[in-house]
């Protein structure tokens, strides 16, 4: 398998060096993308109803969000966002809005495609040695009573045909659809624990690879019996021991890439720790609407995908920069045009720029625009939530979340998985700490807020995943914020 690693790598090398040529003048790079995006705009049916023709009234094109063109984005018909005809929809399962469709035409998925080469191309030449490559993509489990046919099933789709054949003897492949949760749980934990020359897990959220982790925890005795015949003696032994020594178990396995910027943060440190000499790398900033940047071993950061997505940024100072404009320790919003439709799209994501590679900027995520909970006019915001937590100093909690309940008494209340010390103890220095924000300080000494709550749960996680699973989340998507904006109330119920 090692010949065939390094046989990628040598095919995927002529793409990451070009990309590496892009980076050292991105104000070239980014203008030549640009008139090509541009060039689809003005032949598509919106860019004729904006009417702007020259590639210098740029900035007279309006800056949107997804309600503004939701309009323009019907699925069976073309030419209303770009002449490139659709592929397909992606449905999209952010946090906190309503699931979104997002056209996918070929240009798109080749920039989707490109960047998983430039950072497999990274991986191979500058991370661990890999020699087995066997790698499981993230994928979310179909159920059987959801007819809907939207999208992409699993990560690999995100890649070319060409790609997704080369690398088929790599990847983990499970059925696509399942009739319960449940089932789609056991056939991955089993499925994973039968290869034991697993070198790369690629997931989104860290809580989803935990989830499992636990999953096979509670459910060993069975899963080792069914695992009986079709695992070594050694490693049935492993998985029988309480706690499983889970690198003992994958002893091959050198690569986790997930969330662990912002709110994912501190789950990915609790990977790191149950995976000690395994690297944990972090994945760059992708939406469904597009791939932004992408993490290099080489620039111990990540940089945009600059040679086929066009960057603006709005400053704190409401300005909008080019990408080339960036000033490092800065923080920015983003706004990008892509090849599928999308021109002047806020993304709804804020970065800073941590420091340059090439000449350019390194983009690091810190979190979504507008999240803030306003129940009474106390408009707490994320950042702050973020900090408040931080100084609670809970750290044997996995999982920790703040939640608003309007109900006749508006309060918040602190979800945890575990919890050391007495819960009316940090309740209290939750419900103080809060009050640092003059707004929210004021709410409660009015009345209209009530103290602060704490709740502990062993199954919090999972609770709280399932309530977003009914609501028409995609479960490998989903991202545990620190500050919810909207209150699932049956986690409340103990």
């Amino acid at each position: 398998m090692r010949i065939l690693i390094n046989l990628l790598a040598k095919i995927l090398t002529p793409t990451a060096n070009k990309f590496e040529q892009s980076l050292l003048n991105s104000e070239t790079t980014q203008k030549a993308v640009q008139k090509e995006i541009f060039d689809r705009f003005i032949n598509s049916e919106y860019g004729k109803y904006i009417g702007i023709k020259s590639l210098e009234d740029w900035q007279n094109i309006p800056v949107v969000n997804y309600e503004d063109i939701k309009q323009w984005i019907e699925p069976g018909k073309n030419k209303l966002l770009t002449p490139e005809t659709i592929i397909f929809y992606e449905k999209t399962s952010g946090s906190r809005s309503q699931a979104k469709l997002i056209p996918y035409t070929k240009s798109l998925r080749k920039s989707f495609n490109q960047m998983f080469c430039i950072w497999a191309q990274d991986l191979i030449k500058n991370g661990p040695k890999f020699t087995t490559g066997k790698i499981y993509f993230c994928i979310s489990p179909q159920l059987e009573e959801n007819q809907e046919n939207l999208g992409l099933e699993d990560d690999s789709e995100y890649l070319d045909s060409w790609l997704r054949l080369f690398l088929s003897p790599f990847i983990i492949f499970l059925p696509k659809r399942f009739k319960t949760v449940e089932q789609f749980k056991e056939k991955l934990c089993l499925k994973l624990l039968e290869t034991e020359k697993l070198e790369i897990i690629s997931i989104w959220s860290p809580s989803f690879l935990k989830i499992h982790l636990e999953y096979i925890q509670t459910h060993q005795k069975r899963l080792a019996e069914k695992l009986k015949h079709r695992i070594s003696e050694k490693r049935y032994k492993l998985l029988l021991r309480s706690p499983i020594p889970w690198t003992k178990l994958w002893p091959q396995l050198k690569l986790i890439s997930c969330w662990d910027n912002a709110s994912s943060k501190e789950q990915a440190d609790y990977l790191r720790g149950l995976f000690p000499g395994v690297m944990v790398q972090g994945k760059g900033l992708l939406a469904t609407e597009v791939p932004m940047t992408v993490p290099l071993i080489k620039a111990s950061g990540c940089v945009p995908l600059l040679d086929e997505v066009f960057f603006e940024f709005e400053g704190r100072d409401k300005n909008i920069y080019p990408l080339h404009q960036l000033e490092k320790d800065k923080i920015y919003s983003v706004i990008i045009s892509q090849k599928g439709g999308l021109y002047r799209y806020r993304s709804g994501d804020r970065v800073l720029v941590t420091k340059f590679y090439l000449n350019t900027p390194c983009l690091e995520f810190i979190g979504r625009e507008e999240n803030t909970s306003d129940l009474v006019g106390e408009k707490l915001h994320e950042d702050f939530v973020a900090e408040v937590i931080r100084k609670l100093s809970i750290t044997k909690s996995f999982f920790k979340s703040l939640i608003p309940i309007n109900s006749s008494q508006p309060h918040y209340v602190l979800v945890v998985d575990s919890l050391d010390e007495p819960r009316s103890e940090i309740a209290k220095n939750l419900d103080q700490l809060l009050m640092q924000s003059y707004h929210y300080r004021q709410a409660r000494l009015y009345g209209q807020l009530s103290p602060a709550k704490v709740v502990v749960s062993p199954d919090m996680l999972e609770k709280i995943l399932q309530q977003k699973i009914a609501c028409g989340k995609k479960w490998g998507d989903i991202k545990h914020e620190i500050l919810m904006t909207t209150a699932y109330l049956s986690i409340m119920d103990n």
